[in-house]
């Protein structure tokens, strides 16, 4: 019963780090992930684990993980899956992106305008100068993300760059071990 990516409800007992499980039930299954879907998965984990504090609860979060496996498991795109639970994931840490406004002017993201993301706070439009060391992105693509729309593959290449940085600096100083082996996968 104690399968990955399986849905349990769990009881276990214990006041330190090692608990004792009591009780396993089975809540319905999902297709089993195979090949990229599986490692997906296990980024999905690992950015969990890195970033979530031990036995705080997160039942919206939750509810998203297990539409996230269900996506992954039934084939969708899994570049669109990831996005939109890494957008998810940072709202319910705490961290929701701003994405439809500039945090500067307060003026509404032009599509055809040219922005900086700047972390912990949202997106300015570009000055022309010294934004060198911040991640360029369209206001179309802010706009796009917004909407979960992915569509355009610039949306698509721009909102992995985005989410990378973002994730980054939340990580601080951890490793994803799950991106080092999908890249070291690709490389074969």
């Amino acid at each position: 019963m104690l399968l990955a990516f399986q849905p349990l409800l769990l009881n276990w007992a214990g006041k330190s780090e090692l608990r004792t499980l009591h009780k396993a039930e089975w809540q319905g299954g999902l297709p089993q992930l195979k090949g990229t879907a599986l490692l997906c998965g296990f980024y999905l984990n690992e950015l969990m684990i890195k970033l979530l504090q031990r036995d705080d609860p997160h039942e919206l979060l939750y509810q998203t993980y297990y539409r996230t496996l269900h996506a992954l498991s039934n084939g969708c795109d899994h570049a669109v899956t990831l996005r939109c639970f890494e957008k998810q994931l940072l709202k319910e840490l705490g961290y929701a992106l701003t994405l439809d406004h500039d945090v500067a002017s307060g003026e509404t993201i032009q599509p055809a305008r040219s922005y900086h993301y700047v972390i912990e706070r949202g997106p300015v439009q570009s000055g022309g100068g010294g934004d060198e060391n911040r991640l360029e992105l369209t206001g179309q693509t802010l706009l796009d993300i917004t909407r979960d729309d992915y569509s355009n593959p610039v949306t698509m290449q721009q909102s992995k760059a985005l989410m990378r940085v973002l994730i980054n600096h939340y990580l601080g100083n951890q490793t994803l071990y799950t991106r080092r082996l999908l890249k070291d996968l690709q490389q074969l």
